[in-house]
């Protein structure tokens, strides 16, 4: 059966910037499961995998854009120094975990430490970037379809 929304979908999958660097992978770890439309995968990863089956491979270059969004300026936002813990070490380049406003884990970038702010990019770290997208999928089950 092939892939399409709502099928569960159990695949490797590799990320790779345009010049090779490999960003994250599975193929030398347990498979992932999940079901197509459940924010899983970033929506463009998701629209790359419809119409496959079970022991499809595929590998696709997706543009700028394509996956993982465009950059947005508002989502780099001036956050007060006094928001942090005291003791909390700041430095430009760090990640830190802070919680966005439908209480779901949202990574922010450190761009700049101020004596009374700190500048924090909100968007995705692959946002406007181009990605390799390689998939093996290994199962498709598609609850409420027919069968193909």
């Amino acid at each position: 059966m092939q892939i399409s929304p709502g099928s569960v979908v159990t695949m490797h999958f590799a990320l790779r910037l345009a010049d090779g660097m490999s960003v994250d992978s599975s193929f030398d770890d347990e498979p992932l499961t999940f079901t197509l439309g459940d924010g899983s995968l970033d929506h463009g990863l998701e629209l790359a995998l419809y119409g496959l089956r079970a022991n499809d491979r595929q590998t696709l270059r997706l543009m700028p854009g394509q996956a993982f969004g465009r950059r947005d300026a508002a989502a780099v936002q001036q956050v007060p120094r006094d928001s942090f813990p005291d003791d909390m070490p700041l430095a430009a380049g760090q990640i830190i975990g802070f919680t966005g406003a439908d209480n779901e884990p949202l990574p922010g970038a450190v761009l700049e430490v101020g004596d009374a702010q700190v500048t924090v990019d909100f968007n995705h770290p692959l946002a406007e970037r181009e990605i390799v997208f390689e998939v093996h999928i290994l199962a498709v089950e598609n609850p409420c379809a027919e069968q193909d």
